[in-house]
C-alpha cells in the first residue's frame, strides 16, 4: 500500500507545505492500518488506489486517499468512496481533508456527497452523513442487513443488540456471522449463556452472548469476555445496561417495530414483520 501512497501523492503539483502523506514509511503506514483499517484498490490485478481509516468516535476519517496516475479515469476513486461508505456502517459522519490550492479534489468530493464545514488553511474539512436507520421488511432483509455490518466490523469490535422477544437480535446475528464468515449456525445462545464461532478465512472470531438471563454485571464479567475481545467480535443480545463496560466503544444496534405508516409487512411466510434497525458507534465518556 505504501508504494500507491506515495505514487498518487508524488503525482500531484507541488504544494508548500508538502503533503505529509509523503513522510510515510512501512511502520508509520502499518501502525495506522492496524489501530484503523483501510482500504486497497485493485485494476487487473494491480494495486492502484488507497485510503487509510482513523475512527474518531463516531466519525471515520478518509486518509491518505489517492490513486496512481496510470489507473486515473476509470472510476478507482468512485469505487474507493463507495467502498468506503459502507465499511463505516455504523458511524455519524464520514470526514476528509483536502488542500485548498486543489480545487478539482474539493470539487471531487463534492460529487461524491461531502460538504465544506471548515477551512482552516491550508485544508479544507469536508463531511458527509451516514444513514443510521434502515429499513429491514423481512428476515431474508434482516440478514443481509447484519451481512452488510459483519463486512464492516473489526476484531474488537463490541456490538450491543437491543430489542425485544421476537424482534430479530439473532436473525440479524446470523447474517453478521455470515459477513464475518464464521464456522457453526448461529442460534440463540440463550441456554449456553454464549458461543464461540471462529473463523473461516483467518478473521476474528465471533463471540455470541445472550445475557438475558444473566442476573447482572458480575455475571456478564465471569464469562470472561475480556480475554478475548481483542481478537474478536463479540455481540451481546440483551446486553443495554451490561456490556457497555467490556469497551471504550461499542456499536449500538436497536431493533423496533415499524410504525404501520412507515413500512408494510413483509411477504407472508417471511417469518419477521418489518423492522427499524438503527446503528450508531459510541465512544465512552
Amino acid at each position: 500500500m505504501l508504494d500507491v501512497v506515495l505514487a498518487a501523492f508524488a503525482a500531484r503539483p507541488v504544494l508548500d507545505p508538502p503533503a505529509d502523506a509523503l513522510a510515510e514509511t512501512t511502520e508509520t503506514l502499518a501502525e495506522e492500518l492496524s489501530a484503523h483499517g483501510g482500504l486497497l484498490a485493485t485494476l487487473d490485478g494491480r494495486p492502484v488506489g488507497a485510503l487509510v481509516f482513523r475512527d474518531r468516535g463516531d466519525t471515520m476519517m478518509l486518509r491518505r486517499f489517492g490513486v496512481v496516475p496510470s489507473a486515473q479515469g476509470h472510476g478507482v476513486a468512485g469505487a474507493l468512496v463507495k467502498h468506503a461508505v459502507a465499511a463505516a456502517m455504523g458511524y455519524c459522519e464520514l470526514e476528509v481533508l483536502a488542500r485548498e490550492e486543489l480545487p478539482e479534489t474539493v470539487a471531487f468530493w463534492e460529487r461524491h456527497g461531502f460538504s465544506p464545514v471548515a477551512s482552516t488553511s491550508p485544508y479544507v474539512r469536508l463531511r458527509r452523513e451516514l444513514p443510521t436507520a434502515w429499513s429491514a421488511a423481512d428476515a431474508d432483509a434482516m440478514r443481509e442487513l447484519g451481512e452488510r455490518l459483519g463486512r464492516a466490523v473489526r476484531a474488537g469490535d463490541l456490538v450491543v443488540l437491543t430489542g425485544e422477544l421476537g424482534a430479530g437480535k439473532t436473525t440479524f446475528t446470523q447474517g453478521l456471522g455470515r459477513g464475518l464468515q464464521v464456522r457453526g449456525d448461529v442460534t440463540s445462545p440463550t441456554f449456553v449463556i454464549s458461543r464461540v464461532h471462529p473463523s473461516l478465512v483467518d478473521g476474528p472470531a465471533l463471540v455470541h452472548v445472550d445475557a438475558y438471563r444473566l442476573g447482572g454485571v458480575d455475571e456478564l464479567d465471569d464469562l470472561d469476555l475480556d480475554t478475548s475481545l481483542d481478537e474478536a467480535v463479540t455481540v451481546v443480545e440483551w446486553g443495554a445496561g451490561l456490556a457497555e463496560g467490556l469497551s471504550e466503544s461499542r456499536l449500538e444496534v436497536t431493533i423496533e417495530r415499524a410504525l404501520a405508516d412507515d413500512a408494510t409487512s413483509g411477504p407472508a411466510g417471511a417469518g419477521l414483520d418489518h423492522r427499524v434497525v438503527r446503528i450508531r458507534r459510541t465512544v465512552a465518556g
